[in-house]
């Protein structure tokens, strides 16, 4: 335990504490945005109804759990990075570009805003991939690269159900 005789080793993995500073700051936006992602596709599954109901039911399920794995090694990278992983609605409130759904809409306009919202993960996920390739942070961009990948391919498979 780091204590003011004894204070906590620096972080030394080859990128500056500014940039890894930098890098935290995007990558929490990540987590801000999967963490919202969750809750809505869980809220989702809670309240679909309709002709659709077992199918949507389970795949938002799938995509929940999936979330919530995500956003516990999206955490653990910020950590690694050396800075705090937000963790509080508030925190996500200000970080996420995910609108929040309060409401019960019908089974369509769920899948709607689930193509919209993992789309705008990824989007979140490109522009902080850049900042982690340009300071040679691999993990980070490995991680990146995993998630546009996986919202990329979840918005598709969800916007194959709308046409």
């Amino acid at each position: 335990m780091a204590t003011a005789t004894n204070p906590a080793p620096q972080i030394n993995i080859g990128i500056d504490e500014g940039t890894r500073a930098e890098i935290a700051a995007g990558v929490s936006r990540v987590l801000a945005d999967s963490y919202s992602l969750y809750l809505k596709t869980h809220n989702f599954h809670w309240n679909v109804t309709g002709p659709m109901f077992n199918s949507l039911h389970m795949m938002f399920e799938e995509q929940y759990t999936e979330l919530a794995t995500a956003v516990d090694e999206i955490a653990e990278r910020i950590r690694a990075l050396g800075e705090r992983a937000p963790g509080s609605y508030s925190e996500y409130q200000k970080l996420t570009a995910i609108p929040e759904e309060t409401g019960s809409p019908e089974a369509t306009e769920m899948i709607r805003q689930l193509v919209s919202d993992h789309e705008t993960v990824a989007r979140t996920a490109r522009e902080v991939f850049a900042l982690a390739d340009e300071a040679d942070d691999e993990p980070t961009a490995d991680l990146l690269t995993q998630r546009m990948q996986l919202h990329e391919k979840t918005a598709w498979m969800l916007r194959s159900m709308l046409a």
